[in-house]
């Protein structure tokens, strides 16, 4: 793999860079209230700052549906961007226009300009040409930090190459090397998979079967598959298509035992009562909310003779303190495996967090920004955004 990187960029000093970024962050109040995303990106930003280009930056915040919502507005983000820099940033409210046009012309090296939501406009949704042509006469350079949309058809990551010179930021690049270590894994490779929506996962599942030592599974996911070999699972959340799904999954794979179900879950009964029951167990009227402390063990089992490890899912509903010990274990022996012992790589939004609130996240190899993303790509699926910086 051969990534076009910024740092094949001759000569920067007086450039105008269009940067492509993910900063879509939570907020509270118009106040960020997690910057891992943010400060993920901070390298980019200083290296080409510090070669003196200007920057556009963009990004996208929410789904607003290609229309302006002002609660999505990325001028908090914007606010927030230029506090860790330590520097002014002038921001734009809006995408493109007279306002934007003229912030570009009046660039200077080293400064920077941060426009509105990008979502906010149809046209990038749609990946629309005459959209992309409008961005890229903003700048002289287009440079991608934004792996996590690197799977979308939209006019900022995908159109927009026609116009101008393309390459990956450096966190891009860091999260395509990072990916690579599971593509080529030191064996034994553990993946652990949790989470609500099989149709996400199901190609990844398909793709890492193989070169997989183990697949763990909890949370949906795993009450779907506990579905499909005959277990009652009450009224826990199970995909309706996902017996199909898992069918093309297994057929013709020769070693289903790959597959580790949960042994025993924690359930919500039908009066409340929270209690950890063996899943040949479970009622009708049960609810299933995490995975309970006999599987916690035997997954420790498997993470603890890992050499390359994967985690994408929570076990259960975790932001409920009552279903959190099953996700909390898992973060912990992850994070305890990884740095030296094994490879370990942790993805997705809600697995970030949960990985965050473990306190063991500086242990963990790579926290990738991406979710949709990662397992796109980890799965060879078609990823516009990458079609001119990686080769």
């Amino acid at each position: 793999m051969k990534i076009k990187s910024l740092k094949e960029i001759d000569v920067l000093k007086d450039k105008k860079v269009f940067l492509r970024l993910d900063l879509n962050v939570p907020l509270k109040n118009n106040k960020v209230v997690d910057d891992y995303k943010i400060r993920a990106v901070l390298e980019t930003i200083e290296v080409l700052l510090s070669q003196k280009a200007s920057l556009i930056i963009a990004t996208h915040l929410g789904k607003p549906g290609g229309r302006t919502n002002p609660d999505l507005s990325v001028r908090p983000i914007a606010k927030h961007l230029a506090k860790l820099l330590g520097k002014k940033i002038k921001f734009i409210p809006e995408v493109v226009g007279t306002l934007v046009s003229k912030a570009s012309k009046n660039l200077k090296s080293g400064e920077i300009i941060f426009i509105e939501n990008l979502r906010f406009k149809k046209d990038e949704l749609e990946n629309g040409d005459a959209f992309a042509k409008k961005l890229a006469a903003l700048a002289d350079i287009y440079v991608n930090d934004a792996l996590a949309v690197c799977h979308r058809k939209q006019a900022s990551v995908s159109a927009i190459y026609k116009y101008l010179p393309v390459y990956g930021g450096l966190l891009l690049e860091k999260e395509l090397k990072a990916y690579e270590k599971i593509l080529k894994p030191k064996k034994p490779l553990v993946v652990v998979m949790g989470g609500v929506k099989i149709e996400t996962k199901a190609p990844l599942i398909d793709k890492l079967y193989s070169s997989a030592s183990y697949i763990l599974l909890g949370g949906g996911l795993a009450n779907c598959y506990l579905k499909f070999n005959k277990f009652e699972i009450g009224n826990s959340m199970c995909d309706k298509d996902s017996l199909a799904l898992i069918k093309k999954i297994l057929k013709g794979q020769k070693n289903s035992k790959k597959l580790i179900l949960p042994t025993d879950v924690v359930v919500e009964e039908k009066g409340g009562k929270v209690r950890s029951k063996k899943v040949a167990d479970i009622l009708k009227n049960d609810t299933i909310f995490d995975i309970g402390p006999d599987t916690i063990s035997v997954y420790a089992k498997y993470i603890k003779k890992a050499q390359t490890l994967v985690w994408n899912g929570p076990m259960g509903k975790f932001e409920d303190k009552k279903y959190r010990a099953g996700t909390m274990a898992i973060a912990r022996l992850i994070a305890s495996r990884s740095s030296g012992r094994a490879y370990g790589l942790v993805g997705g939004g809600e697995t970030v967090s949960a990985l965050r609130q473990s306190n063991m996240m500086e242990y963990v190899d790579w926290v990738s920004t991406a979710g949709g993303a990662m397992l796109s790509y980890l799965s060879h699926e078609d990823m516009p955004g990458l079609k001119k910086i990686v080769s």
